[in-house]
């Protein structure tokens, strides 16, 4: 299995480094910053040999050309969206499989936040690389795409193994289970998981990764079509779902 670390930049963006212990190969999850990563790399002494990049957002590449130079590696992105990711030199797209070592990522697509968004999953290790797609307790902002797009790129998302961890790209947890409270208070998994975050951020300590299972019955931008609950409060019983998420995704946007 991967060998999952995380390193942190900026105020809040998490990069990760996943190294596959058969070929010695180390992956760099959407390379905020190189300083960071260079620091994080000696301390350990590995050697990066791919990045893996979600979509073009410079706090998500901004590191690539700087680790690209220094360790002559390999860029991988998203097919859709390959004139804005920098150095990039493998494409690949929904429904793809990318080798690396003894694992391999399934790609998807997801578009929302931007329109060439794309997410990895590694099967046997039970890690989703999601970029800004999908957060604990929440989902990206709406940059480049429609609730439509979100939506469906939630749902593909929703659909992996409950036990799959959740890597994102930000720690923004704690800002949103307060939201959540705010569209879905009745619901007692949420309360509980709101006083863990709570609890963790005041101990200075990552909320992230995160279970799938538990952003299904906590993360209201997954719930747009499960909570009766939601629905009312939001005086939507008998819309779409996509409606019910749009108007969640408002009300963030606001918060």
């Amino acid at each position: 299995m991967l060998d999952i670390r995380q390193i942190q930049a900026f105020i809040d963006n998490y990069i990760y480094a996943a190294l596959e212990p058969e070929s010695g190969f180390v992956a760099i999850v959407d390379p905020a910053d190189a300083a960071p990563v260079i620091a994080a790399l000696e301390r350990w002494g590995w050697t990066p040999t791919h990045i893996l990049s979600t979509h073009h957002h410079a706090d998500h590449v901004g590191g690539n050309l700087e680790l690209k130079e220094r360790y002559g590696l390999i860029i991988v992105g998203p097919k859709a969206d390959a004139r804005r990711i920098p150095g990039i030199d493998v494409t690949v797209g929904d429904g793809e499989r990318y080798p690396f070592g003894a694992e391999e990522a399934e790609v998807f697509d997801v578009p929302g936040h931007t329109r060439g968004h794309i997410a990895y999953w590694f099967a046997r290790s039970k890690a989703l690389f999601c970029g800004d797609t999908l957060f604990a307790l929440g989902c990206g902002r709406l940059f480049e795409g429609t609730p439509e797009q979100m939506w469906s790129s939630l749902k593909k998302l929703r659909a992996l193994p409950g036990e799959t961890r959740v890597y994102c790209a930000h720690e923004y947890t704690e800002n949103n289970a307060r939201f959540a409270l705010t569209v879905e208070p009745e619901n007692a998994a949420l309360r509980r998981r709101a006083e863990r975050v709570r609890a963790l951020r005041a101990k200075g300590e990552p909320t992230v990764p995160s279970l799938l299972s538990e952003e299904i019955e906590t993360n209201p931008f997954l719930r747009a079509d499960a909570s009766e609950a939601l629905r009312a409060r939001l005086k939507l019983r008998s819309a779409p779902p996509v409606d019910v998420f749009a108007e969640v995704r408002r009300r963030k946007d606001r918060f």
